[in-house]
């Protein structure tokens, strides 16, 4: 008799929509070898206390865990230390998940381990092979996608994810070089509210998002240590760290219930709870 449960192999229309299966990696051989963001360059002499960051992760997981979500666990491998933050390498879009192709020499061969799983749970995916597109750049809402152009996301590759995509609107959003990726200055947590670090992304497209969204600026402090990186799990429900108390405040006056899950190892690396999460059940 089969008695695993049946999903719909792959989902996902947003970020706040009720996270149902999610991929993570263990931080197990994280170290931060060659800089590759700002924030490893802050942190390269003091260095990942590999012991803290696989506990603070393992937290994290239980939390997932006690909040219905089940957790695909890829296999971490000790060539890959950025392998924590699964969120770059692949997304689901609408039914579709995408296997992005790595851009820095560190990461590329990360998605191996992701399509082994993929073909493991019988999912079809597409490789978006020679394509420069990270996930922690695609941020989708309904029918739109904004897609973060990056030193890890170029205008060619939006243009072939808005061709793989016709029922969907793909909007490109040019920022600044600072950050490495778009979910590290903007983030959507509801049909109606995103959080959003000022200054940073390209004026015209800043007056799109406003128009959209009601945005809840996070101060330079709080960008520093990742406030806008939360993960939405549905429900009004935001898994956020409780050192950015300026942010998590302003959740909770909106009427979100956050959660909050100490990582701060983990984000000596550049990365927060959104990038270290690859959903691909939303509903």
């Amino acid at each position: 008799m089969n008695t695993k449960p049946e999903y719909i192999k792959t989902s996902c229309f947003s970020e706040y929509d009720t996270l149902k299966r999610v991929v993570l990696c263990s931080p197990e051989f994280m170290t931060i070898r060659e800089p590759i963001n700002e924030t490893q360059k802050q942190y390269l002499k003091e260095n990942i206390d590999t012991k803290l960051a696989m506990e603070q992760h393992q937290q994290f997981v239980e939390t997932l865990q006690q909040n219905g979500i089940e957790v695909l666990l890829l296999p971490p491998l000790k060539k890959f230390p950025e392998q924590v933050f699964t969120r770059d390498i692949g997304f689901t879009l609408g039914n579709q998940v995408f296997v992005a192709e790595m851009a820095h020499d560190v990461r590329k061969g990360e998605e191996r381990p992701f399509v082994d799983l993929l073909e493991k749970e019988e999912m079809t995916y597409t490789n978006l092979i020679g394509d420069k597109i990270e996930g922690g750049d695609v941020i989708i809402d309904r029918n739109t996608i904004y897609v973060g152009i990056s030193n890890r996301t170029n205008e060619t590759a939006i243009k072939h994810l808005q061709s793989l995509l016709p029922s969907f609107e793909v909007i490109a959003i040019p920022f600044t070089d600072t950050y490495l990726h778009l979910d590290c200055v903007f983030n959507i947590l509801s049909p109606n509210e995103a959080l959003i670090f000022p200054g940073e992304i390209e004026p015209e497209k800043g007056k799109i998002l406003a128009s959209r969204y009601d945005l809840i600026e996070v101060s330079k402090e709080e960008q520093a240590t990742l406030g806008t990186n939360v993960l939405s799990i549905g429900e009004k429900r935001v898994i956020s760290l409780p050192i950015n108390k300026q942010v998590n405040q302003r959740l909770k006056e909106r009427g979100y219930q956050v959660i909050e899950v100490d990582i701060t190892e983990i984000i000596k690396s550049g990365g927060a709870f959104r990038c270290c999460t690859l959903p691909l059940v939303r509903e």
